[in-house]
């Protein structure tokens, strides 16, 4: 279905001021959609919103670990625009370490915002999307390659995106009766600012550090437009977006 179909429906888009979720947030708008970009900063928010027409965008400071800017991100979505058809639920934090060398506040921070902080959003999302009219709406989630495979070193983030899967199965299951279809993307080696170490040499579970093949983040962008668009009557489950040659299927 071609994304244009969906103008005027509404998204909101965590972690949207940077990276992945700016290309998702410049897709979306460039499909007509009508988006609230949220993030911690509201500068990278606010230059989001001046390269979409007037009263397409909404910027909205937004700390994913307190429900209680969750809820308000939510209230403000509502009030600009009608409603909320779609969350990407993207915000969150990479933090490597050894097992042994982890700080107790680097697992924690990781947990509440990779988790807890998804967790606030989906349930937010599913409080609105239920009681609106018509009812229904799409929430995607994002789960990374680390969903599926750990990187050495990596045991918070592994463990958080993991976690990410099982919300991403039994907020489907719970989604169906309220018109909600809940997917994941998970994605391997976009060029962004967090996953730009990839290119410079990484290491890899041989112990060997090498140089990682990477591909353009505004395919991730088409990705997640792609999922939105479809009628709520289908709904990807998990999609894996990756640059073709990076080591994860079999051995590399």
């Amino acid at each position: 279905m071609d994304g244009k179909q969906a103008t005027g429906q509404v998204a909101i888009v965590t972690g949207g001021g940077t990276g992945i979720g700016r290309a998702a947030a410049l897709a979306l708008l460039g499909a007509g959609w009508r988006v609230a970009v949220a993030g911690r900063r509201r500068e990278p928010l606010d230059e989001i919103v001046a390269q979409a027409p007037a009263g397409q965008a909404l910027a909205v400071p937004t700390d994913v670990t307190d429900p209680a800017s969750v809820e308000a991100l939510f209230a403000a979505t509502v009030r600009a625009f009608g409603r909320v058809d779609l969350l990407f639920n993207n915000a969150g934090v990479s933090v490597t370490a050894p097992i042994e060398d982890l700080a107790i506040e680097d697992w924690k921070r990781a947990v509440d915002t990779n988790l807890n902080g998804m967790f606030y959003c989906l349930q937010q999302a599913f409080r609105v999307m239920k009681a609106q009219t018509p009812m229904g709406g799409r929430i995607i989630n994002n789960g990374s390659i680390s969903a599926h495979a750990p990187r050495p070193g990596s045991i918070a983030y592994t463990a958080t995106k993991h976690a990410v899967t099982g919300l991403t199965r039994t907020a489907a299951l719970d989604g169906r009766k309220h018109d909600i279809a809940v997917g994941q993307i998970d994605i391997g080696n976009a060029v962004t600012e967090l996953a730009a170490r990839m290119a410079k040499g990484v290491p890899q579970a041989n112990g060997e550090i090498r140089a990682e093949p990477m591909m353009d983040v505004a395919i991730v962008g088409q990705s997640v437009l792609y999922m939105a668009s479809l009628p709520l009557e289908a709904n990807v489950l998990f999609h894996t977006v990756m640059a073709t040659k990076m080591p994860f299927v079999g051995r590399g």
